[in-house]
């Protein structure tokens, strides 16, 4: 009997977790545009404040025109028209006090993340953490500089260590490049790895091929 319930909740649990997830995230859009609506009819007729008031109890609505909203931008952005208004945005918000010290930081980091041409979160490592026989994953974002790389003398990597089962949250580490081993397993498989508490093991990499140069010229 035990064994039937542990077998059906492992069944429904992922299920209901992600449901759960996906509700959160949409009911944070749809208070974002009931706001925006709300906002809208502040500012418009009151004829048409009353049509947009049925806007809010349309379901999927505030998702479908998010995702509208950004596809649409990144089409703008995508020719070089785009990139002088981009660039002309980000010189604006630049020379707000408070605002451009927080809009700056913000996209510095989402530009570092999700550049193609990054190096962030492209290395799963193992490192000892938090003190020595003890091991976690960690993913590479990077090299000291400036200031902080002179201070620290031999080579170093900066390392973000994410914690479990939320790795939204962690620590950031700086550590001798010696002291890091790299992993084979994709950055995707230690996420699962380190979500699941170590339950989920990550697949095994495929072999290294060896290429045999014994009758190629040279």
């Amino acid at each position: 009997m035990k064994k039937y319930i542990i077998t059906g909740l492992l069944v429904w649990l992922p299920l209901v977790i992600t449901i759960w997830v996906l509700l959160w995230v949409l009911g944070i859009v749809n208070g974002v545009f009931a706001s925006l609506v709300g906002a809208a009819q502040a500012v418009l007729p009151a004829s048409m404040a009353d049509s947009l008031d049925s806007l809010r109890d349309v379901p999927g609505l505030g998702l479908l025109i998010l995702v509208g909203a950004m596809l649409l931008t990144g089409m703008a952005v995508a020719n070089i028209f785009g990139q002088w208004a981009l660039r002309q945005w980000d010189r604006m918000m630049s020379h707000i006090p408070i605002v451009k010290s927080i809009y700056s930081s913000v996209k510095q980091v989402s530009d570092t993340l999700f550049s193609s041409s990054g190096n962030a979160f492209r290395e799963a490592v193992l490192v000892q953490y938090p003190h020595q026989d003890s091991w976690t994953i960690a993913f590479v974002t990077g090299r000291p500089g400036g200031e902080v790389a002179e201070a620290l003398g031999e080579e170093h990597v900066s390392l973000y260590v994410p914690t479990t089962p939320n790795p939204t949250s962690g620590f950031f580490l700086m550590m001798p490049r010696a002291n890091v081993r790299p992993l084979r397993m994709s950055v995707d498989a230690a996420l699962k790895h380190i979500i699941s508490m170590g339950v989920v093991a990550p697949d095994e990499p495929p072999p290294a091929i060896a290429l045999d140069t014994r009758n190629q010229p040279g």
